[in-house]
């Protein structure tokens, strides 16, 4: 098993806007191989932002390694770009991934 996580500080009274976005969008993961299931997770704020990370479960990380090569992660990448105010994110988002050792 894979995890597939990437965090987002978003600006503070802007939180649900980014969930609307994330809930409105197609992701298209349901049609790749090896995808297993997707969460968004809000977190701690602070006084400038609200910390927020997806969680993605892969059977492997060759699934996820193709998945961001392919057909399916273009399309759902080019809505976020296109959906979602630069002033809603407070930098770029950080990708944390891990192998399951247990």
């Amino acid at each position: 098993m894979y995890i597939a996580m990437n965090r987002f500080r978003i600006t503070l009274g802007r939180e649900q806007e980014f969930i609307e976005i994330w809930q409105n969008r197609e992701s298209y993961l349901d049609e790749v191989p090896g995808f297993v299931e997707f969460h968004l997770l809000q977190g701690t704020s602070d006084e400038e932002a609200t910390l927020f990370a997806t969680h993605v479960v892969w059977k492997a990380k060759e699934d996820f390694e193709a998945w961001t090569q392919s057909e399916s992660f273009a399309k759902a990448h080019a809505q976020a770009r296109t959906k979602a105010p630069r002033e809603l994110y407070l930098g770029p988002p950080h990708f944390e991934g891990f192998d399951a050792v247990l």
